[in-house]
C-alpha cells in the first residue's frame, strides 16, 4: 500500500490509506493491445533454456529493447533457484495490498525441461532489488511495455524513456534526507484512480519499490508517483519517500506510462 506524505500533512495519511483501501473497485489495470502482446508473448516463450531477456537498467538502451512482465495468477512461493527444493524468498498473491492484480517484471526465463520453465522474476520486497524464480504455471499471459522511467533524485527530475527516446520529463519531490526515496530498479505495479484525495493529486502510480525506514507502515510502506496540491514545494527534497509532480505533469504521464513499466531510481 502506499502511504507517504509530507511531514506538513502528516494528519492525512489515515485518510490516504483508507482512500486505496476502498477504492479498489476503481483501480485499473492497463494492458497493451492483446495482438502485438500475443506476438511478443509466442517469441519469448518459444526462446531457449537460460535465455536473458532484455531488460534496461541505463538511459543509453538500444531501440530493440524491452520489457516483459505478467500477471500473478496463483499464490506461488518465489524460489533462491529455478526449482521447489531452493530456498523459498517469500511467497507472491495474486493481489496487491491496493487491491489490484499483482503482476511481476520477468527478467530471465530458463527452460528446465521440454515442458517446465521458470522466470526469474522483482520481487516487491525488502530488501529492495530483490529478484526470485517462479514457475510459469503461476503467471497469466505475458506482455511487453517499450518505456522505462528514470528518477534523477540530484537534479529533481523524472523522464520516461520510450526504447531509448526521452518522450516525457518533469521536475519532481523526492524523499528528505531522513525518509529517503531508495535508489534502485523498480517496475511500476499498479495505477490508482478516482480517489478524493486532493493531497495525491489525480492519481498515483504504485511500484514495487519499498521505504527501508518506514516499514511499520501499513503495506510496508510502497514507493508512489503521484500529484500533489501543493506545487510551490515542487522541486526539491519534500516527502517521506514518494515521488511528486505537478497534477499536470502527472496526468500526462498517465497518457505514455502502464503498468509493468520498469523504473529506475538514482
Amino acid at each position: 500500500m502506499i502511504a507517504y506524505q509530507n511531514r506538513s500533512s502528516s494528519s492525512r495519511a489515515s485518510r490516504w490509506v483508507s482512500a486505496l483501501t476502498l477504492c479498489g473497485g476503481t483501480l485499473l489495470l492497463l494492458l497493451p493491445s492483446a495482438h502485438a502482446a500475443s506476438a511478443r508473448a509466442s517469441a519469448l516463450e518459444a526462446a531457449g533454456t537460460k535465455t536473458r531477456i532484455a531488460y534496461p537498467t541505463t538511459m543509453g538502451m538500444t531501440n530493440e529493447e524491452v520489457a516483459h512482465w505478467a500477471p500473478v495468477v496463483s499464490d506461488v512461493d518465489a524460489h533462491s533457484a529455478p526449482n521447489r527444493a531452493s530456498h523459498v524468498i517469500t511467497d507472491i498473491k495474486t493481489v496487491t495490498g491496493d487491491g489490484t492484480q499483482n503482476i511481476v517484471l520477468i527478467l530471465k526465463q530458463m527452460d528446465v525441461s521440454p515442458k517446465q520453465t521458470w522466470y526469474d522474476v522483482r520481487l516487491a520486497i525488502l530488501p529492495n532489488n530483490s529478484t526470485g524464480w517462479i514457475p510459469r504455471t503461476a503467471l497469466g499471459n505475458i506482455y511487453v511495455v517499450d518505456t522505462h522511467l528514470y528518477i534523477d533524485r540530484e537534479t529533481f527530475t523524472a523522464t520516461l524513456m520510450r526504447k531509448g527516446i526521452p518522450i516525457f520529463t518533469t521536475r519532481v519531490g523526492v524523499g528528505e534526507p531522513y525518509w529517503p526515496t531508495p535508489a534502485g530498479q523498480y517496475y511500476v505495479r499498479d495505477k490508482l484512480t478516482d480517489f478524493d484525495n486532493p493531497f495525491y493529486g489525480p492519481l498515483a502510480f504504485g511500484t514495487s519499490g519499498r521505504s527501508a525506514v518506514l516499514t511499520e507502515w501499513p503495506g510496508g510502506g510502497f514507493i508512489g508517483v503521484h500529484g500533489t496540491n501543493e506545487p510551490n514545494l515542487i522541486p526539491g527534497a519534500i516527502s517521506h519517500g514518494c515521488v511528486r509532480m505537478l497534477n499536470s505533469a502527472v496526468l500526462r504521464l498517465a497518457k505514455l506510462m502502464s503498468v509493468g513499466t520498469p523504473v529506475t531510481i538514482t
